[in-house]
């Protein structure tokens, strides 16, 4: 072949080899040693991806709720709470008291139970991975009933009381201040407690002092003169005395008030007008409140007078002793003089008795 034609031919030969490129290069770089590949491992390796937690680590709670007789509670309210901080689940146990939480994240968990008329409990545990948590039973105290007691004395209670402070008052300390109340809502006396403030009046020790002094007044005066002089003219003075002190108190304060119910003190006003609080002492002397709380004629007052003053016949002398219309006289001056006892009462006394109470007012 000629010599051009060969050069010919080369030259066409390299032409159909620049229009064909060479085959591409891989553009990934050669992996360092020791280095993934990155790509998916084959099975059988055992491996998980990362973060992947597989169901079978969930568990459950379950238990039974009972009373002290160890009878199941239905109905009865159990929260699950965790300290994972997701939110807590609740569930009513059963007719039998069983209750039970699926799919429980494992870890610490604590149970609070409730229910109406029993106390509530708390039960802590610990879930381990997969596994079924049988609480121990859960038995529910009876909830102790809530009340408030109330002790309300008795009238006859609150009754002794107020007269425990009357038998304190003394007029400068000494002289017996008994029959009046400063509390013008003082329960009324039992007919035992009047009589009790009545004997108390009649043997306190100012009685038998004041009674010495009215039969030496008597005596120097010569009254009652058939009694005589001397020590036994001045006993039977002393004896006659008490004996009308003691029955006027008696009848008057104690035996006519527990028939016809009415109550013997004097209930002191101390606020009003002076006039208000004159007429309201001159007003007392023949009426009294009742022990209805109701105000009424003083027939207790008025007719132990009249009692006392008959039953003086029986031991005054004979030219001394009253008659009827004497006895009806008398009793109107004891009326007046327990007029005048109650007006000291009301602007006097109270100022002279050292324990009086302090008082609200009274209206008549």
């Amino acid at each position: 072949m000629p010599r051009c034609k060969l050069w010919i031919v080369w030259l066409n030969l390299g032409l159909v080899m620049c229009a064909f490129p060479a085959p591409a290069q891989s553009q990934q770089p050669p992996a360092a040693p020791g280095a993934k590949s990155g790509l998916p491992e084959e099975k059988g390796t055992g491996a998980t991806v990362s973060g992947q937690l597989p169901d079978q680590l969930s568990g459950s709670i379950s238990g039974t709720v009972v009373d002290q007789t160890g009878a199941g509670i239905a109905g009865a309210r159990v929260r699950l709470s965790r300290e994972d901080q997701s939110p807590d689940q609740e569930v009513l146990s059963g007719d039998t008291g069983q209750f039970s939480f699926a799919s429980v994240t494992p870890g610490p968990f604590r149970l609070t139970i409730t229910s109406a008329g029993f106390t509530t409990q708390s039960s802590p545990g610990i879930l381990p991975p997969g596994e079924i948590y049988t609480v121990p039973q859960i038995a529910l105290a009876v909830a102790g009933a809530a009340m408030e007691v109330r002790v309300v004395p008795s009238r006859t209670e609150v009754a002794e009381d107020q007269i425990k402070v009357e038998e304190k008052q003394r007029v400068l300390g000494v002289v017996p201040n008994f029959y009046v109340t400063y509390d013008h809502n003082a329960v009324p006396l039992t007919s035992k407690q009047k009589f009790e403030l009545a004997w108390k009046t009649t043997v306190d020790p100012v009685t038998f002092g004041v009674t010495g002094v009215i039969a030496g007044i008597q005596q120097a005066q010569n009254d009652f003169s058939g009694y005589g002089q001397g020590a036994q003219g001045y006993g039977k003075r002393y004896g006659a005395s008490y004996a009308d002190a003691v029955t006027g108190t008696i009848i008057g304060s104690a035996l006519l008030p527990s028939l016809l119910k009415q109550d013997p003190r004097y209930f002191y006003k101390g606020s009003g007008s002076k006039r208000s609080r004159i007429l309201y002492a001159i007003a007392n002397s023949v009426i009294c409140k009742g022990d209805n709380g109701h105000w009424q004629a003083n027939y207790s007052g008025i007719l132990g007078s009249l009692a006392a003053g008959g039953i003086s016949n029986l031991y005054y002398p004979a030219k001394n002793r009253d008659g009827a219309e004497l006895t009806f006289e008398n009793t109107l001056i004891g009326i007046g003089e327990t007029a005048a006892v109650n007006l000291l009462q009301e602007f006097l006394i109270r100022r002279l008795t050292p324990n009086a109470p302090h008082h609200e007012p009274v209206d008549p």
